[in-house]
């Protein structure tokens, strides 16, 4: 089915906050040059304690808003991605209709963990695509430093908060915004990345961390490399595009070495990614969204660009996309 969707705004926010290399060198041993060496992270932005996921995509939609001048009355549809809900329940997006008073709208959250964005933004224009909405707020928020063990050096330096959002609406004008589409779970591989719940066992195995992330980081950099790299060719066969019709490369920001890493062995240039690592930290969901508006700040990512967009993360789980950038300039 031909994509009937088209991306036609987008706004990010980060708190104010910000944690930098050095002030983790007071917090467990480590230091600037040995996260920098291994990460590529310079610093990250972190929530105050009255801060919450719904605060940041509130801000990050207000901002859509006001920068594009759109209206947000007749959004039919709320797809917020998130791991870090402010509650178990009210989902985020629920809190988000409240917040704007949006009258008919449907209010979802979903979480794909740093996939979410992807999957989101796939079933936002599915939903279009398919007749059943118009307007769809696909929204992704973190905060990721409020499930962190900062005692734990392995995984405290990586992460950061933040949040995105992008207004998808029905275009029966032109081709959609989506050219192709790659989906993939190994379920197997929970234990390498995890947070324990309400269950402290899985597969018959105590797990650790007591709510806080726990990350096995090689068997995660080693899937992930190996994945995305497949999955970009099974994109590029899909779409029926080259390499070189891709204008920018927008992976989840996990890791700046292991986007060098992807980049190399699916022989994309660095210089035609965007990424959002290094001064915010992975930002999980939320990472390509505000790579996406850093590309957009820097004058690169222009109206009718080609975009291979991928996200991965803990599930182990990971989505794919090719889609054309429909965003006006300003």
């Amino acid at each position: 089915m031909a994509s009937k969707s088209r991306i036609t705004a987008i706004g990010t926010y980060v708190p104010e906050k910000i944690l930098t290399n050095g002030d983790l060198e007071k917090l467990v041993e480590t230091n600037d040059e040995w996260i920098v060496q291994r990460t590529g992270i310079q610093e990250r932005h972190i929530t105050s304690d009255h801060e919450f996921t719904s605060h940041l995509c509130i801000r990050a939609i207000e901002k859509l808003r006001d920068t594009y001048n759109v209206s947000l009355e007749d959004v039919d549809l709320i797809l917020v991605a998130t791991t870090t809900p402010d509650y178990s329940f009210p989902s985020v997006s629920c809190v988000i209709q409240g917040h704007f008073g949006m009258a008919s709208t449907g209010a979802l959250d979903l979480n794909a963990t740093c996939a979410g964005f992807s999957y989101a933004l796939h079933l936002a224009n599915g939903m279009i695509t398919s007749g059943l909405h118009r307007k769809v707020l696909v929204v992704a928020g973190e905060t990721m430093t409020k499930v962190t063990d900062y005692s734990d050096r392995s995984t405290c330096i990586l992460f950061g908060d933040g949040a995105g959002a992008v207004l998808v609406e029905r275009d029966d004008t032109e081709s959609g915004c989506l050219e192709a589409v790659v989906m993939g779970t190994q379920g197997a591989g929970g234990l390498h990345v995890y947070r324990s719940g309400l269950s402290s066992v899985m597969n018959g195995i105590p797990l650790e961390g007591n709510g806080k992330i726990v990350q096995n980081g090689r068997e995660v950099f080693k899937w992930a490399v190996r994945t995305v790299t497949a999955g970009i060719e099974q994109l590029l066969e899909q779409a029926n595009v080259s390499r070189e019709q891709i204008d920018w490369f927008i992976p989840h920001s996990a890791n700046l070495r292991m986007i060098e890493s992807i980049c190399e062995k699916a022989n994309i240039p660095l210089s035609k990614t965007l990424q959002s690592v290094q001064l915010m930290g992975n930002t999980s969901s939320a990472s390509i969204p505000l790579a996406l508006q850093a590309g957009l700040d820097a004058d690169q990512l222009k109206t009718g660009d080609r975009l291979l967009i991928y996200g991965f993360g803990s599930g182990l789980t990971h989505a794919g996309l090719i889609v054309r950038w429909g965003v006006p300039a300003i």
